[in-house]
């Protein structure tokens, strides 16, 4: 009997448990100070009507927190499925997918809302870095660095080619690149600004080094396996 696994497998797992027993403390403390926004847009939603639910930062993230129990149950779901397949690391590949998916699409969502001149304003463009984020305000900055944070934490645990602080940092710019684009081709009334590039590539940075203990490896081959000997010319 290996005595190491043993001893280390009791502690591993209370730290998950701590920890996620912290995700969802923190998740229940973060709605009840923001409960008077959201249950202002608690009506509309609840009566399944788009304008004042949809529509707005409040209803989005109040129907984002409503799903996350559903979310939970696909990770459950999706995890079973694995397990039964003999999928190693089923849970953390089914945690890091659906994770990915609900903490990114909310705020890509949000990030989207046309203004109220879209469509008859022409698009515009801030390239001088660090000029706009004096004037985002602190809820600005905020916003920004959680718009692919959940992106930035998953993604390295699910994929082994993203698990490196420059590639998260590439995926994040890229991704940012792609929604200011966007933004500017369908003239949405927003301003398609570098410092939101920016601070989306950090969130996404900050949010991987959270998660660094848990990024998949990249698979190797065992030590054991013997390695082919090139044949000799002649």
């Amino acid at each position: 009997m290996d005595h190491d696994t043993s001893l280390s497998a009791p502690p591993r797992r209370t730290r998950t448990i701590v920890l996620l027993g912290l995700a969802i403390l923190g998740t229940a403390s973060a709605a009840f100070v923001v409960r008077r926004p959201l249950m202002m847009s608690a009506p509309m939603c609840m009566a399944g009507r788009w304008h004042g639910c949809f529509d707005t930062f409040n209803g989005v993230v109040l129907m984002t927190l409503v799903g996350l129990p559903l979310a939970a149950l696909v990770v459950w779901a999706l995890a079973r499925r694995r397990r039964a397949a003999g999928v190693p690391a089923a849970w953390r590949m089914s945690l890091a997918e659906v994770g990915m998916v609900h903490g990114t699409v909310p705020f890509l969502w949000m990030t989207m809302m046309p203004g109220a001149g879209a469509g008859t304003v022409p698009g515009r463009v801030s390239l001088v870095p660090l000029r706009d984020l004096v004037t985002m305000g602190a809820a600005g900055i905020v916003g920004n660095l959680l718009v692919f944070a959940a992106l930035g934490f998953f993604a390295p645990m699910r994929f082994a080619a993203l698990a490196s602080v420059p590639r998260i940092l590439a995926l994040g710019a890229g991704c940012s690149v792609l929604v200011e684009t966007a933004q500017y081709v369908l003239r949405l009334d927003r301003v398609s600004s570098v410092d939101d590039v920016l601070v989306n590539a950090v969130g996404a940075v900050l949010a991987g080094l959270a998660s660094r203990r848990w990024w998949r490896a990249t698979a190797q081959a065992p030590a054991d396996r013997p390695r082919p000997v090139p044949a000799s010319a002649g």
